[in-house]
């Protein structure tokens, strides 16, 4: 009994030992082959199966492949899939072999067809030069900025109907914020308005000086100040100040609020956040930035008379005698103008784009840059427009 199991045992081990052999036969049958053909060193014979499961196989048997073959018989080939017609493709290209000089079985003509035709006829890629993509990114921040512009011109006549209702029914008007926000945003930028334009006009008349000096006419240096600071720069220089510190803030504290949803809050109780938030920041810039323009002005032509007085040798009697007799109102007119103008547009895109953010604390910092950036970029270019129209107009 015990050696009839012994000999059961044996006879499994012996059965699983030749399936395995099979099995490693029947694989090595399957792994792609290419071959020279016996007697003919011009002709590679391929075997096996050329198929996805084989892709590293294919690519080793075609590396070893020798040079100089002219024909490849492929009618071996036990399976042949798209990858596999594909590595011949390539390897007869390589070997500027033409189609008719690769044969293959008949059951596997229509497959080859099909993918030789695909593959002439895919297009060569492009060289990306980056022209497209520089392109679409500029179409994007032209079609982003005119949306900007429309949101402003919309958020300009919001707030000017909503004005013109503040004027008939005082009661809304909320004082109180009014005159925190005029504190906030005129008084605590004066010391920095003054040194800033002070500075500059002292720079202006130290280089207006160099070059006058050359024809004798250095006296003249008190009409440049005078006329530079009354009609541009102190105007100018106050909106950019007040831009890059003013819109600023407006758009955080909003922004803030709004990140908190306090802005919706509080058109849950039935108020209207631009007559709580906007209008009140609005009519203190519109008050101040005139008088901060003003300010500015003085501290132009007290650099240009610090620069004349120690530097040029121009008496401070002499230089305010000067600008006394060459002073014309209409400078400091078309300067004055300008000022609620630029103090209309920096609260406008400082309070929108506060009112604009998402929520979150990148949205914050994304809107405060923007804000700042669109301020200053309008401030100068609505400066420049209006310098010409007044120059046309002769004033």
């Amino acid at each position: 009994m015990g050696s009839f199991h012994t000999h059961n045992a044996d006879m499994r081990k012996l059965s699983r030992l030749v399936h395995a052999l099979m099995s490693v036969a029947q694989a090595l049958h399957q792994l792609p082959k290419a071959e020279l053909e016996p007697g003919d060193a011009a002709q590679l014979r391929l075997s096996g199966r050329w198929t996805l499961r084989h892709a590293n196989e294919i690519g080793a048997a075609l590396e070893a492949a020798p040079s100089g073959v002219m024909r490849i018989d492929a009618s071996g080939v036990d399976r042949l899939d798209t990858l596999g017609v594909l590595q011949l493709l390539r390897f007869a290209r390589r070997n500027q072999l033409a189609m008719d000089q690769v044969s293959f079985d008949d059951q596997h003509r229509q497959l080859v067809s099909a993918i030789e035709d695909v593959a002439d006829d895919r297009p060569r890629r492009k060289r990306d030069f980056g022209f497209q993509a520089a392109l679409a990114r500029l179409g994007l921040a032209v079609a982003s900025n005119w949306a900007e512009i429309l949101a402003l011109v919309s958020f300009l006549g919001e707030n000017l109907v909503k004005l013109v209702r503040l004027i008939r029914e005082p009661r809304r008007l909320r004082l109180t914020s009014i005159v925190f926000h005029m504190e906030q945003v005129g008084l605590d930028a004066v010391p920095l308005v003054i040194l800033l334009c002070y500075l500059v006009g002292a720079v202006v008349a130290f280089l207006g000086a160099n070059v006058l000096a050359e024809f004798g006419a250095t006296i003249f240096v008190v009409e440049l100040v005078s006329i530079a600071f009354l009609r541009e720069f102190g105007v100018l220089l106050t909106a950019i100040i007040l831009a890059g510190r003013t819109a600023s803030a407006f758009t955080a504290q909003i922004g803030a609020m709004v990140s908190r949803e306090e802005v919706d809050a509080i058109r849950t109780l039935g108020m209207d956040p631009v007559d709580l938030l906007v209008l009140p920041r609005m009519i203190a810039l519109m008050v101040m930035l005139p008088v901060l323009t003003f300010i500015a002005m003085m501290a132009g032509l007290a650099g240009g008379l610090s620069v004349g007085a120690f530097s040029l040798d121009i008496p401070p009697e002499a230089y305010l005698n000067r600008m006394q007799d060459t002073f014309e109102m209409r400078n400091l007119v078309v300067g004055m103008v300008k000022a609620p103008v630029f103090a209309l547009l920096i609260a406008l895109i400082g309070c929108l784009e506060g009112l604009r953010v998402e929520g979150t604390a990148l949205s914050v910092g994304e809107r405060t840059t923007s804000s700042v950036v669109l301020a200053i970029s309008l401030v100068i270019v609505i400066d420049a427009i209006a310098a010409i129209w007044f120059m046309y107009m002769g004033w």
